[in-house]
C-alpha cells in the first residue's frame, strides 16, 4: 500500500467513476453541513425566545400551519433528486454499464482464507479450464494441464498487476466463505460468495500502487488477507506479462 493515497480524506481518487462517486458524497456532506447549521440556529433561537425570563405563553388550540412543512418538503425533493438523479445514474454505470470483453483486460479473481487469487488468460485470450480435484499448494485454482487454453495462462497470488487506462473487468468468486473485494482509491467494493461469480469492473487512470484488502470478517487470518495492486504504463504492463510467462 502506497500511504502517500491517504491523508484526511478520502483516498486518492485513481479509477475513472472514483470522481462521480466523491461528487455525490460531497453534495451528501454539505448538504449535512447546512442542515445540521440551520437546527442549530433554530434551536438556539427557540432556547432564547421561549426561556422562562420572556414569559413565553402556551397556546393549546390547534391551527393548520401548512408553512410549517416547508423544510420537510425542501429535504424530500433534495433526498428525492439525490437517489434518482445522481446515485441511480452512478450505481447503472457501475453495475450495468460493463465493458466490453474484447475492449478489456479480463481476470478471474478468486478469493479465499486468506489470500487472493489474480488468473489472467494468455495471449490466446482464453481461460484454461479448472477441476476442484486438481487444487493444491502448487495449483491454487486447480488449471487443467491438458487443457490447451491454459498452458499460456498466468496465476498471480496476492499481486495484481494492471495497465492504466484500460476497463479491468472482474470475474469475482470465492472458495470458502464470503469475503469482500475492496480497493478504496477505485471507490470500488463487493461481496465475493462462494457457488457466485460475480462481475465487476473499474478502469484505472493513475499509475500507482494500492492495496486490495477483505472489507468482509472471513476468520482468524482477515487482518493478513491483502493484495498489492501495481497500475503500470501499458508497456510496463506487457513487459511484466512477458516476465510471468518466462516464469521470471
Amino acid at each position: 500500500m502506497n500511504t502517500s493515497n491517504y491523508g484526511w480524506g478520502l483516498p486518492v481518487a485513481a479509477s475513472t467513476y472514483a470522481s462521480r462517486i466523491d461528487g455525490s458524497l460531497t453534495i451528501l456532506h454539505w448538504a449535512m453541513i447546512v442542515i445540521f447549521g440551520l437546527w442549530a440556529v433554530y434551536m438556539a433561537y427557540c432556547l432564547i425566545r421561549y426561556r422562562e425570563g420572556a414569559k413565553p405563553k402556551v397556546d393549546y388550540h390547534f391551527t393548520h400551519n401548512y408553512a410549517a412543512l416547508t423544510p420537510d418538503v425542501v429535504i424530500l425533493v433534495f433526498e428525492v433528486w439525490l437517489i434518482f438523479f445522481v446515485g441511480v445514474p452512478i450505481w447503472a454505470h457501475i453495475r450495468e454499464e460493463l465493458p466490453k470483453q474484447e475492449n478489456a483486460l479480463e481476470v478471474n479473481v478468486v478469493a479465499e482464507q486468506f489470500a487472493w487469487t489474480i488468473h489472467y488468460p494468455g495471449a490466446d485470450g482464453k481461460f484454461g479450464k479448472r477441476d476442484i480435484k486438481l487444487v493444491n499448494a502448487g495449483n491454487p485454482l486447480g488449471l487443467d494441464p491438458a487443457d490447451p487454453d491454459g498452458l499460456d495462462d498466468i496465476v498471480s497470488v496476492n499481486n495484481m498487476v494492471l495497465p492504466v487506462n484500460k476497463p479491468v473487468l472482474v470475474n469475482l468468486s470465492a472458495k470458502d466463505v464470503i469475503h469482500s473485494f475492496f480497493i478504496p482509491e477505485f471507490r470500488i467494493k463487493q461481496d465475493a460468495v462462494p457457488g457466485m461469480k460475480i462481475k465487476l469492473w473499474f478502469e484505472p487512470n493513475k499509475i500507482g500502487l494500492y492495496e486490495l484488502g477483505c472489507a468482509q470478517l472471513c476468520g482468524t487470518g482477515h487482518y493478513r488477507m491483502r493484495a498489492d495492486v501495481s497500475v503500470k504504463s501499458p508497456e510496463e504492463f506487457e513487459q511484466w506479462m512477458s516476465a510471468q510467462k518466462k516464469g521470471i
